[in-house]
């Protein structure tokens, strides 16, 4: 088993034991994340930004709102 392999599967065992606490993991690859995995079915999504909080939201057009 290769190490990529090795840390997939660790990756994966740490995303289902987080689902059950109400996280959830989203994968990081060239630093971009799919929006799919982000919004996980939901429409809007909250961001903490340091002291700060904006709400992502996905229209009805798919497009990508972010608001303060």
């Amino acid at each position: 088993m290769s190490d990529e392999k090795a840390s997939d599967g660790a990756s994966n065992a740490a995303m289902r034991a987080s689902q059950t606490d109400g996280t959830r993991g989203v994968s990081l690859h060239d630093n971009r994340i799919d929006s799919r995995a982000l919004f996980a079915g939901a429409r809007e999504i909250t961001i903490a930004h340091g002291d700060e909080t904006y709400r992502l939201r996905l229209t009805a057009q798919n497009k990508l709102i972010l608001t303060k």
